[in-house]
């Protein structure tokens, strides 16, 4: 089911012959909605605007949805939406068990590649933004009745791993006794050592060609680190509140043994070409060529990425795959998928895109560091919302300011302004959804009705209701163009809206079908602040 407005629209382009442009009236007194679309028309069809929308007016049927339609100044159309209309449509909310949202016209299977954490290493707050951004996605493409498969790309593999085995094994470590953040010192001391021992050095590339042959005890202690690691990042993902299991985990080692094989490929198709010793895919628009393998035979993460491609496509059936990662990768990953696009893996009709997102910044304006100057670690960061609020108030704090800025910008990560239950945040999201509950929690024990509405006198309520019904098509808007923030400001206004209305229409005050029909937008209110809250992962209290 469409909206009211774009219903209307779409009537209104079938006579007009171009999109009308339908804005919110500025004052009650104009109606609902109001376009120029005959001031646009005025200079090609040579005729006065008001003429042009007179006779608009009178070829346009929106009879069954709106009273008639008004010309106002110089050619503006004014219209209002029937309340009767408006009712029914709220009274659909009450009774779909989906609260709005509609399933996606052709459903989809959805790679979304997010999170990716390293072994060894806690995360930070650059995963912070994958992850929330990442389950975003997930929750309102299966919502949406798409199928969809995450993929968690873990950095498990590379040069470092030979580093840290021999550290172990030096030191004498025994891994299975550490903790995530245990596993993060040990890297941080073996990273050092490396860099002021050159002996350890030499010993730990050797140690990097022992784990790539498969040698015993390197891969028993590499496995160690992962497991370890395992517990680590779920523990995050516990305080998180995330779709993300470790099921979804697909790291970088998943893909070594096709490394060779996609290396083969590009090379015996001519998309790949020796240079200076190195593999490389030369793409028009690109300085530099995409390596595919280097010079001395290693693998990066270009060939990784197209592994993972290829995978994705062939063996997961992938209609769309989207990546979720820093905004400062979008060049890389434009380059490997025009290279994918090129080797056959990424066929015409599968829909491959790239999320960048912004960074998250300290009170000074600069990237969120420790002390230290380090990354902050994705547990401080929580802990530091949760001293503020409590820990599902601190969540929709974080969550809310993440998705609630374009996802290219940065942010500012301020916990004291984030948990507040006043102005456009998480937490007063959840109050307004708390307020609801209230009203029908008094309700219920007076046994009274709230399962329908039928009158809508007030403009308030005809504001609330409007909005209300708008709910599927955010959400599937979100759906095809993966910005949250429009979710977000729909839900701060439907919350502003249910505001006015409780505060210029008494509820449990009022009688007879007027008190059910208002209880009813409570009821409606609530359903579609809890599940719009459910889709950017922020729990929905009943009481605050």
């Amino acid at each position: 089911m469409s909206s009211l407005p774009t219903e209307i629209s779409a009537r209104i382009e079938a006579v007009a012959g171009i999109d009308p442009e339908l804005r919110p009236a500025t004052k009650p007194q104009f109606g609902h909605y109001q376009c120029n679309v005959a001031m646009r028309l005025a200079k090609s069809e040579g005729a006065p605007p008001r003429q042009i929308a007179e006779r608009l007016v009178n070829d346009i049927d929106l009879a069954d949805l709106c009273e008639p339609l008004e010309i106002a100044g110089p050619g503006f159309i004014n219209i209002r939406i029937r309340a009767d209309v408006l009712a029914a449509r709220t009274t659909e909310i009450l009774a779909d068990p989906r609260d709005g949202v509609v399933p996606a016209e052709a459903p989809q299977r959805v790679v979304i590649d997010y999170s990716a954490p390293n072994v060894a290493k806690q995360m930070h707050v650059g995963h912070l933004r994958s992850t929330i951004i990442g389950d975003c996605f997930n929750r309102v493409l299966s919502a949406t009745e798409n199928t969809v498969i995450a993929q968690n790309h873990i950095g498990d593999w590379g040069t470092q791993f030979g580093m840290l085995v021999e550290e172990i094994l030096e030191a004498e470590v025994d891994v299975l006794e550490l903790d995530l953040a245990g596993a993060d010192a040990l890297y941080k001391q073996a990273s050092a050592h490396f860099k002021s021992d050159e002996e350890f050095a030499t010993r730990a590339r050797a140690r990097v060609v022992k784990l790539q042959a498969g040698d015993e005890e390197t891969t028993r202690i590499w496995k160690q680190l992962i497991e370890v690691s395992r517990g680590g990042f779920a523990e995050g993902y516990r305080r998180l509140d995330v779709l993300l299991t470790e099921d979804d985990l697909a790291g970088e080692s998943t893909y070594n043994d096709d490394l060779p094989v996609v290396a083969r490929e590009l090379e015996e198709s001519g998309v790949a070409v020796i240079d200076d010793g190195a593999l490389c895919v030369f793409v028009d628009g690109f300085e530099a060529p995409l390596i595919v393998r280097k010079s001395g035979g290693g693998f990066g993460y270009a060939a990784t990425d197209l592994a993972a491609i290829r995978h994705r496509v062939r063996n997961l059936g992938a209609d769309r795959i989207i990546y979720v990662t820093d905004l400062r990768q979008a060049g890389h990953f434009r380059q490997v998928f025009a290279v994918a696009r090129m080797a056959g893996y990424l066929p015409e009709g599968v829909r491959a895109e790239h999320v960048g997102f912004g960074m998250v910044l300290g009170p000074d304006g600069k990237p969120f560091k420790t002390r230290d100057g380090s990354a902050a670690s994705l547990a401080s960061l929580l802990d530091a919302a949760e001293e503020e609020a409590a820990p599902e108030i601190a969540l929709a704090a974080i969550k809310y300011a993440d998705l609630s800025t374009g996802l290219q910008k940065d942010y500012v990560f301020d916990p004291e302004r984030m948990a507040q239950t006043t102005g456009n945040t998480g937490p007063y999201l959840q109050y307004a959804h708390a307020r609801c509950c209230q009203v029908l929690r008094k309700a219920a024990a007076e046994e009274l009705s709230s399962d329908t509405v039928t009158v809508l006198t007030e403009p308030a309520e005809q504001q609330l209701a409007l909005l209300l019904t708008r709910f599927g098509e955010v959400v599937a808007e979100l759906a095809e163009n993966l910005q949250p923030h429009k979710l977000c400001t729909y839900l701060y206004e439907v919350s502003e809206a249910y505001s006015v209305f409780y505060e210029h229409c008494p509820v449990l005050k009022s009688e007879g079908q007027v008190r059910t029909s208002r209880l009813g937008l409570c009821l409606a209110t609530k359903q579609v602040l809890a599940r719009g809250l459910s889709l950017l992962g922020i729990p929905a209290p009943e009481r605050m």
